[in-house]
Formats: structure tokens, sequence, C-alpha cells
């Protein structure tokens, strides 16, 4: 019974860190006014018939805070990956030329910054809600072990790790959200 335990709490642990991961993934698409390459990173370009992530088909850096510069690898994609960073609604204009791609990010306006710390609140809620879940699912799972014969206080053992293990990636999703607002809100 007690493998069993471990068990549930090990997944339960690996489910809640794949949730931040996707936080974490879900944030870095949220511009913050800054040049970050990351926030190409859901941009798929149309490479010989095959959708295919920017990065495999490009070099992607910041010559400085405004700017991301896409060097791709063959010249014949320049006009596939401006069309797909267009369709992507990043917000983001590119502009060729005939080597490279240059995106210029714009200053973010006050009350676009308000919106997009809405956009990461929202987000780290979703995570959350995802945790509780999570949670909610192993204290299913112990109630029936319960009823295969673990005893009172081992459950009530195993509750308390788990809601323990919740608080701590609780934490986390805020300090992620907290680090997103700073970030969002600095000028």
């Amino acid at each position: 019974m007690e493998e069993d335990i471990k068990m549930i709490l090990d997944l339960s642990k690996d489910s809640m860190t794949k949730s931040l991961d996707h936080l974490s993934e879900s944030l870095s698409q949220i511009r913050a006014g800054k040049a970050d390459p990351r926030t190409l990173n859901s941009v798929m370009v149309d490479y010989y018939g095959t959708a295919t992530p920017l990065s495999q088909v490009c070099s992607i850096n910041t010559p400085d805070a405004r700017t991301i510069k896409i060097q791709p690898w063959e010249k014949t994609l320049i006009e596939a990956i401006e069309k797909a960073i267009l369709s992507a609604n990043l917000g983001l204009n590119p502009s060729n030329n005939g080597e490279s791609i240059i995106i210029n990010v714009p200053a973010l306006t006050e009350e676009r910054r308000k919106d997009l710390v809405k956009q990461a609140r929202q987000e780290g809620e979703k995570t959350k809600i995802s945790i509780r879940n999570i949670r909610k699912e192993a204290i299913d799972q112990f109630k029936t072990l319960k009823k295969d014969g673990l005893s009172e206080d081992l459950e009530k053992d195993a509750e308390a790790e788990i809601q323990n293990i919740t608080n701590q990636f609780t934490k986390k999703i805020d300090g992620l959200v907290s680090q997103k607002e700073t970030d969002i809100m600095t000028i």
C-alpha cells in the first residue's frame, strides 16, 4: 500500500511539473515589449510542404533590446518565414533586406501592458486549476486505496503530503506570474 501511495505522489508531482513547464512556455509567448526569440517559438514555416518550427530553418538572435534578426539558412525561405510570422498573429511586422528578416519590436502602451498582465494572470490561474485537479485525482486514488484496506492514518498523511506538494507548486506559479508581470510593466 505504501508503494502505491509513493507512486501516486510521484505521478502527481510529474503531472504538476508538466503543468508548470507548460505555464513557462505560455508566459514566454507573451510579448513583454522587449525583443525575445522565444516569442517566435510557436511560429511554423512551410518548409517544402512540411510545417516546420521556425528555429529549425534559421538562426534567431537579438542584436539589441528592440530588434529580432532572423537569418534563414536558405534565402528562398524568406517569404515563407515572413508569411508564417504574420499568420502567427503575434503583432509583429517583419521586414526583409533580401538576406535576413528584421523585426522591430514596438514599445507597448500602458493599456496593452495591463492587458498582457491580465493574460499572464489568466495563464497562471489556468495552471493552478490544473494543479488542483491533479491533487483531487490523487486524493480520490487515496480514498480508493482506503476502501482496499489502507489505514486512515496513512490516507491522512498522504492527503497532507499531496496538499504540501500542491502548495509548493502554487508558490512557483505565483513566482513565475509575478516575474512576468514585472517584465511586462518594466519599460
